[in-house]
């Protein structure tokens, strides 16, 4: 384990630009290695996450490589055209990764079995397993649907219509990709709008989708297999999720002023910005722009008196992974701070809920757990008191470590988070990242 005390280190100022958003990063990755041809990335995130998936496409026939200029080029292997892996692969921390390729997998005659970290093996994959298996996958997997899993995939595929019985944007896109090599139209029907990058990009790359958004709000989505993939040139905007931790830093820390340049605003993943907003934060979108297909703005923030607000349940798609950091905004807040709607959160990395508690009690915070979120009495913008002398315990799970680091830097004395080293899963330079906006760095 490697732990560290994060304390109150002055106000983050200048610029900053953050590493390229996660999930575009995962999708271009792995539609590059299905297009015939070279598609190229500039900006990938290059976190341990998006460096599985990399991985797991090479073991599957596609040739990836990082030229020395930082730009990533792939040489797909065509829709229909991965290989038999040779060994198990290897997904480290990401339910990202895990799902999106079984998705993959699923519609081709080969068999893989996927394992992962600690963490990952925890993580239910029941909500993926049930749509593949209606389309003739079969699985064999660790009691509850977990890893190690081992997915026989099945050509020809059968085109199915799958409703989301829980908005997943995770378990969309592995239906959407088992689509991509299956005869016919699969449908997916989605109740709740969740991140849609995968329909973006699917288009980018030449599939054939369509979208019918019904007056309720119902998206239906539909895609035409088997899909001929075109090779892309590819700029990852700035991961909106990596961006929230110094924008909330930003607001809570007295005297800061940050401009955190070329962040991802898609509206299905942004919204934890405007929720700051509600609650008086100063967030300005500067030189507003679109960015192969998605809308780019540099946020200037400044600190900022935010006051407790309850947060609208309908929203919760468009920020699951920005609540541990949120919680933090909240705990520094005037008055309370009420959220609900969150039982995604139980099944992520870690149990999120009773961890933020836990780690947000500790460093001082007044939290009260309820069974799908957090009610939080903020301090009124006095700084937290801290963890004393005790690690902040935070389950293998990225998102808490760096909440709590931000949690440490609106304290008294600091909170030490009990291991940094899962950071690296989705932001491997947070660190020097902080270190520059607080004018610490070397």
């Amino acid at each position: 384990m490697r732990p560290r005390r994060f304390a109150a280190l002055g106000p983050l100022t200048g610029r900053i630009r953050v590493p390229g958003d996660k999930s575009i990063s995962h999708r271009s990755i792995m539609l590059g290695a299905l297009a015939v041809g070279e598609t190229t990335v500039t900006g990938l995130l290059e976190g341990e996450d998006v460096l599985s998936t990399a991985a797991a496409m090479r073991a599957m026939g596609a040739t990836i490589e990082r030229d020395a200029g930082g730009t990533w080029r792939v040489h797909g292997v065509g829709v229909g055209g991965l290989l038999q892996p040779q060994a198990a692969l290897d997904m480290g921390n990401s339910g990202t990764s895990t799902r999106l390729l079984m998705g993959l997998v699923a519609s081709h005659p080969i068999t893989a079995t996927f394992i992962g970290d600690a963490s990952l093996s925890k993580r239910p994959m029941g909500r993926v397993i049930d749509p593949l298996s209606q389309i003739g996958a079969s699985f064999t997997a660790a009691p509850g649907g977990r890893l190690p899993l081992t997915l026989q995939g099945v050509q020809p595929a059968i085109p199915i219509s799958y409703r989301l019985p829980v908005a997943s944007a995770q378990v969309k896109s592995a239906v959407l990709l088992a689509g991509l090599n299956t005869a016919g139209i699969t449908t997916v029907i989605e109740p709740v709008p969740t991140r849609d990058h995968s329909e973006r990009m699917l288009r980018g790359f030449g599939a054939h989708l369509d979208v019918d958004v019904e007056a309720d709000g119902t998206r239906i989505i539909r895609l035409t297999g088997e899909a001929e993939l075109k090779p892309q040139s590819i700029e990852v905007p700035g991961d909106p999720s990596s961006a929230a931790f110094f924008a909330v830093a930003a607001l809570i820390v007295p005297g800061s002023d940050l401009v955190i340049e070329n962040v991802g605003l898609n509206p299905t993943r942004a919204a934890l910005f405007d929720v700051l907003r509600l609650m008086g934060g100063s967030i300005e979108e500067l030189n507003r722009r679109d960015v192969g297909g998605e809308p780019v703005a540099d946020l200037r923030v400044r600190a900022s008196v935010l006051t407790g607000i309850e947060v609208d349940p309908a929203v919760v798609p468009s920020m699951v992974d920005e609540f541990p950091i949120l919680f933090v905004a909240a705990a520094l807040a005037q008055g309370r701070t009420v959220t609900r709607g969150l039982e995604e959160l139980r099944v992520k990395e870690s149990d999120r809920i009773a961890v933020m508690r836990a780690a947000l009690e500790q460093a001082g915070a007044r939290v009260t757990e309820t069974e799908d979120g957090l009610i939080i009495d903020g301090t009124g913008g006095e700084p937290l008191r801290g963890a004393n002398n005790a690690s902040v315990a935070t389950h293998l799970d990225h998102r808490i470590a760096m909440s709590m680091a931000v949690a440490g830097l609106a304290s008294h004395g600091g909170v030490e988070v009990d291991d940094t080293r899962p950071i690296a899963t989705s932001f491997p330079v947070f660190e020097s990242l902080l270190a520059t906006a607080t004018g610490t760095a070397a």
